[in-house]
């Protein structure tokens, strides 16, 4: 777990680096901070900030991080969402990886009911990688309009240039707060102006903030520097009279678990085929380690339960021995519902390699519990976190309220991974259905080019199947040191009572 997540700081590194030690002194030498610097600047002293997916990226062709840090923090008391542009990468221009962890970033803040603050500094769309980010950019500013329709504040501060497409994020945002002599908002700047109409302008004329304050009223706020801009942006939410509406903690004050959590990396093992009793995960993250757990003679093979974490109560679905099968997916619906009749978040800890397969589990009904199961999670309405923890394959990751199933938040352990099946499983079957191709043609079967197959595909899902290229997929909301589980489902809960918290009042049709 130490190597994983020593892989994991690397990577963080990396992405914190920004573009470089390069463009990170020339953004310097021009007065001006760094995304980072401002999102510190921006929140209150001392506060946590959760940085939602800063290995974006990971493994591909644009930057870690995607050229923009966006998270979580607490600004005049009030949870917000922070997305900043990297200027040093590029100048902060939008990319595939940004766009899309830009559009993650917008669905967290109408989800759960946070204003969302935007720290403008980009030139717009990465011009080679148009055809990518056009189209479907615009729902981006879509978004915008969306959070504010739906009552959620929406601040933006620009710091530098906001072109093209960009100047409609201050232009769509309910307050604009804009730095004199820095800020440049223009929908096509002094050279396209001249190739479209012949016009010959400057930058200050064209969009520059002291025009839009008092010329064409885009600004709300002439700030006389950044400092100054970010006091402004907390001035804004200050005034916005925000409260949450969701059931406050239990318990402002909770017990902390009884176990230290510096033991959760020693739970999981290297071998992930190896399972491991989730209840020693449990104990040292929730409150005081008080599970009251659910039909514990049952379905053993999943733990469900209820406890509360930094006094929020949650509902707890988690493996215990990998598979699922038909008791399980039963026991995991009854417990979704009651989870619901009570208003009550649902934590899944995955661990799963899926359902069970064979002719006996078959005949048991196993699609048809499975689907229960599904039923229940597609339909659930109270707030889902999900944490991989190991192994998440096949259908179990479905069940167990993967990425697909719209988990308020998705996190996942250095040690996590998620494909199909696992490597060997997946080579396996390839290598059985070449087989039975081969020789249904009457032809004889390649043992040394089969054993190469084999060989080469276990290495492809081992590498592709890793948390970190998942994380850099967006398929996840970030990779974290197991240590850091209970603070960051914390600020989950936290966040997600922003909203209200209400259960399903009814559920698709169950196969019974």
């Amino acid at each position: 777990m130490l190597e994983r997540i020593a892989e994991l700081d690397a990577a963080l590194a990396t992405a914190r680096g920004g573009g470089g030690e390069k463009y990170v002194k020339r953004h310097h030498s021009r007065g001006k901070l760094l995304p980072r610097e401002r999102i510190e600047l921006l929140l209150d002293r001392d506060s946590p900030f959760l940085e939602i997916a800063p290995v974006a990226g990971f493994q591909t062709d644009f930057p870690v991080g995607g050229s923009v840090v966006a998270g979580i923090g607490v600004v005049e008391g009030v949870e917000c969402v922070i997305m900043a542009n990297d200027p040093t990468v590029r100048g902060g221009a939008v990319n595939p990886v940004s766009l899309k962890k830009t559009q993650r970033v917008g669905e967290i803040a109408l989800t759960n009911r946070l204003p969302m603050i935007n720290l403008v500094e980009s030139g717009g769309a990465d011009l080679p990688t148009q055809a990518d980010i056009f189209i479907p950019g615009g729902r981006v500013f879509r978004d915008l309009t969306r959070l504010s329709a739906a009552g959620i504040p929406t601040v933006s501060v620009v710091f530098g240039n906001a072109t093209a497409g960009g100047a409609y994020v201050p232009g769509m945002s309910d307050y604009t707060i804009m730095i004199k002599d820095q800020a440049k908002v223009f929908l096509a700047g002094p050279p396209l102006v001249k190739m479209a109409t012949g016009e010959v302008t400057d930058d200050e004329s064209l969009g520059g903030a002291s025009m839009h304050a008092s010329t064409s009223g885009l600004a709300d706020f002439l700030a006389v520097d950044e400092r100054d801009g970010l006091r402004l942006a907390r001035q804004c939410v200050r005034r916005l009279n925000w409260t949450k509406q969701g059931p406050a903690a239990r318990n402002p004050f909770p017990e902390p678990p009884k176990y230290d959590p510096e033991e959760l990396l020693g739970i999981p093992g290297a071998d992930l085929k190896v399972p491991f009793d989730p209840r020693e995960v449990l104990a040292r993250v929730l409150d005081g380690s008080d599970f009251d757990e659910f039909k514990p003679g049952y379905g053993t093979a999943l733990v469900t339960g209820f406890g509360e974490l930094h006094g929020y109560p949650v509902g707890v679905i988690a493996n215990a021995r990998g598979v699922l099968f038909s008791e399980e997916a039963q026991k995991a619906t009854q417990f979704i519902q009651l989870a619901n009749a009570a208003d009550t978040p649902l934590l899944f800890l995955q661990n799963t390699t899926g359902y069970m397969v064979g002719s006996e589990y078959e005949q048991r009904g196993i699609i048809k519990h499975g689907a229960l199961m599904i039923n229940a999670v597609s339909n659930s309405k109270v707030p889902h976190l999900t944490l991989n923890m190991g192994a998440s394959y096949g259908a179990g990751n479905y069940g167990m309220c993967g990425r697909a199933y719209d988990p308020r938040f998705l996190f996942a352990w250095p040690n996590a991974k998620s494909a199909v099946m696992g490597p060997a499983q997946l080579a396996g079957v390839l290598s059985i259905v070449a087989r039975q191709a081969t020789e249904a043609r009457g032809q004889e079967y390649d043992e040394e080019s089969d054993a190469a197959m084999r060989m080469m595909v276990e290495q492809q899902i081992e590498s592709q199947s890793g948390s970190l290229f998942l994380s850099g997929k967006l398929y996840d909301d970030g990779v974290i040191d197991p240590r850091d589980t209970r603070t960051v489902l914390g600020m989950c809960l936290s966040a997600i009572h922003s909203g209200t918290v209400k259960g399903a009042a009814n559920y698709g049709v169950f196969r019974m």
